[in-house]
């Protein structure tokens, strides 16, 4: 795998969809992580069930998190950044 490969497609946070950018600051256990999200607000995230074993997920990992409608403190981790999809969204301006 080359080290300088483009990534060509990244998903993205959907507004529409209220999905946001966070950065996981510590895992809590049972499938719960402290999510500091790009809003500003530290939320408790939740990884579904659906993607426990299909993500895993450490300290400093960039994920999109959809906050619940209910409790906006809390949200579901829905997607994970892999290291060059990262880079690209630092690149493109959408972390800051």
């Amino acid at each position: 795998m080359p080290s300088n490969q483009e990534v060509t497609r990244v998903r993205t946070p959907r507004r529409e969809n209220h999905e946001v950018l966070a950065t996981v600051s510590s895992l809590l256990g049972s499938k719960r992580v402290t999510l500091q999200c790009m809003d500003g607000i530290v939320r408790m995230g939740r990884i579904p069930g659906s993607k426990n074993k299909k993500m895993w997920i450490h300290e400093g990992d960039v994920v999109i998190a959809t906050p619940w409608d209910i409790q906006d403190s809390k949200a579901d981790v829905i997607w994970k950044y892999t290291r060059p999809q990262v880079e690209w969204l630092e690149r493109k301006g959408y972390l800051k």
